[in-house]
Formats: structure tokens, sequence, C-alpha cells
């Protein structure tokens, strides 16, 4: 039997769309934490009404040979550093905690000769100007333009003199045409070491993988054994005609180094979110404010349904969410914290919906603020269907 604490602990988190993280698995970090190590930029007002979408870039349709690859991009891939303080109350100096300055690295690639970069949120945390190293060795300062925790995304702008630099944009290509087994490279900054290229294949797609800075799960990202190390983060996963199919973000590791498992942020959302923050400086997204899980043989033995039946029980409904207010119920529990009944969610907008990640993939893909979502519940057996108006996901 589930107890009501391993259910919820079990509990998948729902992008801003739905659910609260629930997943338990161990992302590699270093002595920086590798949640830190890339940086975000912003624009100038001089350059804000430049078009950000680039003409010309390395992609082609022709597949490469790993070294073309490389060559062809190289030159677009960029090292990130940001300094960070952080506060030690184990030393006291004059009555104030001792602070120090510490580095960290990662990695980022032009999205705009503009001077637009694209990396990931995580590792430029907290900073509000970072430095941009070139393969050829030339750095300039950055500007932070938006970000989104919520994905993992940030986009930097050069506020230096570049005009020597040949700012070739990456293409974006098309994620939801990879498939398992397709090659894949990554480029990056591994441990510092710049102009790194590794290869390897996707592993799987539609991946749901924490996000312990948003606090919301990311959906429907791409697994790949490409080695992924600290310091890679916010470079390029590659397909091999060049095209940026991710943006490697995170590990999977029992020791915080590559173990054969790393995470990229699919193409497609770089896409929807990415001018947005160009625009707005920040991504607004859909909420529906439930925790809940998938359904394991205990918790379908327990509620007595059907052998593998499908679908969402949830676990938590927060206050004045538009879960709260479509009707949705929690499950509650008996005085051995064993699951006694609680909603399930099997279709939303008519679209039956398998686990969890589907339901977190669906509602991040296709729904937006103010959207109307209609849910199909089964409560204590009977099929009763509700709605509801997304609210914007609430700050953390």
């Amino acid at each position: 039997m589930k107890s009501r604490e391993t259910i919820q602990l079990a509990a998948i988190g729902i992008l801003g769309v739905l659910l609260l993280v629930g997943i338990s698995t161990n992302f590699g970090r270093t002595s920086t934490s590798f949640a830190e190590e890339t940086k975000v930029v912003g624009t100038p007002p001089e350059r804000e009404s430049q078009t950000f979408v680039p003409t010309k870039t390395t992609s082609s349709n022709e597949i490469l040979s790993l070294s073309s690859l490389f060559k062809r991009t190289e030159n677009s891939v960029v090292q990130i550093t940001t300094k960070v303080s952080e506060i030690d109350s184990r030393i006291i100096i004059n009555g104030n905690p001792f602070e120090r300055q510490s580095t960290k690295l990662g990695s980022g690639f032009i999205y705009s000769d503009s001077g637009l970069i694209i990396t990931n949120n995580h590792v430029i945390m907290g900073s509000k100007t970072v430095d941009v190293t070139f393969v050829d060795g030339n750095t300039y300062s950055a500007n932070v333009t938006g970000t989104d925790p919520y994905s993992d995304i940030a986009v930097l702008q050069i506020i230096d003199d570049f005009s020597e630099e040949a700012m070739i944009p990456l293409a974006l290509g098309d994620s939801s045409e990879i498939e398992v087994g397709d090659q894949v490279v990554a480029i990056g900054n591994p441990f510092g070491l710049s102009g790194t290229m590794t290869a390897g294949i996707v592993s799987q797609i539609g991946r749901l993988i924490p996000n312990q800075e948003g606090g919301f799960s990311i959906p429907n990202a791409i697994q790949t054994d490409a080695a992924i190390n600290p310091g890679n983060s916010g470079g390029p996963l590659l397909n091999l005609r060049g095209e940026v199919i991710g943006i490697n973000t995170a590990i999977q590791s029992n020791t915080g180094e590559f173990a054969g498992i790393g995470f990229a942020i699919p193409s497609n959302t770089i896409k929807k979110i990415v001018p947005v923050l160009i625009k707005n400086g920040k991504y607004e997204h859909p909420w529906l404010g439930i925790s809940g899980t998938s359904l394991t043989p205990d918790i379908i033995k327990k509620l007595n349904l059907p052998k593998n039946y499908k679908g969402v029980l949830v676990t938590t409904v927060i206050k004045d969410s538009p879960a709260e207010n479509a009707g949705l119920r929690e499950a509650t529990f008996n005085i051995n914290q064993e699951i006694k009944n609680g909603d399930i969610i099997i279709s939303v907008d008519g679209n039956k919906i398998k686990d969890i990640t589907e339901l977190i993939m669906y509602l991040s893909e296709n729904k937006s603020i103010d959207d109307k979502i209609e849910l199909e519940v089964n409560r204590d057996g009977n099929i009763i269907r509700l709605t509801s108006i997304l609210k914007e996901r609430p700050s953390n």
C-alpha cells in the first residue's frame, strides 16, 4: 500500500501548467553546483529594434562528418563566465558574515548576429552581467536580456563592440522530428575545457526532468548519451546538419559527473520562449495548481480500478487555483495513511492522458494563460467533466 507521504514524494511536478515537483533524481553538481554553470545577457537600447531571427546560419541540408560539423559550428559556441558572491556565515568579520567571490562556467551559442546569445538560466542566475568568450579567446561583456527559470532558458546581449567577430548564428532545427537512435553532438566547455565536442545518440525523447531552481519540472526533454559534464550547460545539442535540436542542461549522476545520461531542452521550446524573452524579458507560464502522480499497480488495486487503468491521481489541490475553481478534489487517506479515494484525471480537452508526463506536456505545449481547460475525471467510479480558466504560474 502507498502511504500519503510516499505518494506525495512520488508526485511529479507539472511545469507551470500543473503540478509541483516530485521527482527524486540526483543531477550532477560541482562545488559551485551544476545548476550554476551558465549565464544570461541583456539587450542594449540601440539594438532592441533589430531583427533577432538570423538569416545566415551554419545550417545546411547535407549530412556532415563529425569533423566538418565541428569546423562549421565551433565559432558559434561560446564560454560564459559569471562571478557570484557567496556568504560564509561561519566566518564573521566586523560583525558581518564573510563574503567571497566565486566563478561559474557554462556554455552558450549565438542566436543572432546582433550579439544575442542563448544559454541556461541556472548558470547565470544571480548575475546581471557576464563575460562571453569566443573560441579565438576574445572576451566581451554581456547583459541579461531575459530569463525563464521554469524552462531554464536565458538570453544574453553582448554590450561591447564585437565588430571584429564573425557572428554566425546557429540554426534551430525541429525537435519534433528527432527519433531515438538519431546521432547528435554536444559542443561546450566541460570543466572549462573550451571547444569540446562529444558525440552520441538520442537515447529517448519526451523526458520530464526536475528543475530545482524553478520549482516546476521541465517537460519534453531530450535524453542523450553524448557526454555532458559541468560546464556544458547552455551549449548546443546538434544534429548532423549542424542544427540546434536542444540546449544541454542537466545530467543524472550519483557522482556529479557524466554517467551516460544527459538531458537537453528541445529546440521547439527555444523557438517558443526566446522571442518572448527578447521582447518582454520573461515568459508567463499557465498554471492549473495541483500535485499529482501517475497510477501505480498498488494505487490501482487500492482504488478498485481496472487493471492497467491510465490517468493522474490528484494528490494536492492548491488553494484559489484554477484546479480548486474547477472543483477538483485531492486524495484522502485512512488512519493508516492508506489511500481511500481521489480524483483521477483521465483526459484533458478530450485528449486521453496516460500519465503525469503526458499531462504536463499537453498543457505546456498547447495551453496559455486565460485558456479554458476541460478535464474528464474519474471520481469514485463516476466520470465527471470539470472546466476552469488557467492562471499565470505564481512566482516562488
